[in-house]
């Protein structure tokens, strides 16, 4: 079996993962490998910040690694909360305070079109890839549903008349943006 580090603390994202991947790939977490430090998120986009985590944890550990930065961006916001999604209403990290203030940065607003990104940067001891993933929706008057973690509460996709937390992992995770990036990466797998 194929060893895979993801460079993510986050427990949501880290079992949304596990169900994804394919047989033959055996996924660890930084705590699986012995890795305890914090990699700060210092970058401007996305992509800066797939690669900080990947190329820190794969220098650490030697194990070929990938991480994701994701983030939901609205259009009526000028993309906020984007790189900012996971600390929008501040530090600590707080999903409860980050939904509770979209909301009411969203209240009036008839635009409430959004799209969730993820960005995967995988580092191999030979190379070093990038792939995105989309999913368009818009933003829900209030927060539903109990499954999932993050904005889930208050995101419908496209063509779906529900939240994720709502609509549940089975389905988010044949529709999400981490999926349609993984979907993507999972060819250059063979560079294990």
């Amino acid at each position: 079996m194929k060893k895979l580090l993801f460079a993510s603390s986050n427990p949501g994202k880290i079992a949304e993962m596990r169900a994804i991947m394919p047989a033959g790939i055996e996924l660890l977490s930084p705590a699986d490998a012995g890795f305890t430090e914090d990699i700060a998120e210092t970058g401007k986009t996305f992509e800066d910040n797939a690669a900080i985590k990947a190329i820190a944890l794969f220098e650490a550990t030697g194990i070929p690694c990938f991480a994701d930065d994701s983030g939901l961006e609205v259009t009526a916001l000028n993309k906020a909360p984007g790189v900012k999604s996971a600390r929008y209403a501040g530090e600590p990290s707080d999903p409860a305070a980050n939904n509770t203030l979209l909301l009411k940065q969203l209240d009036g607003k008839s635009n409430r079109k959004a799209r969730f990104v993820c960005v995967i940067c995988l580092k191999t001891a030979e190379r070093t890839f990038f792939f995105e993933g989309e999913v368009k929706g818009h933003i829900a008057e209030e927060a539903a549903g109990e499954e999932g973690f993050g904005y889930d509460p208050l995101f419908i996709p496209d063509a779906y008349d529900k939240t994720f937390a709502e609509l549940g992992s089975a389905i988010k995770n044949k529709i999400s943006h981490r999926k349609m990036a993984l979907n993507k990466m999972l060819p250059f797998l063979e560079y294990l």
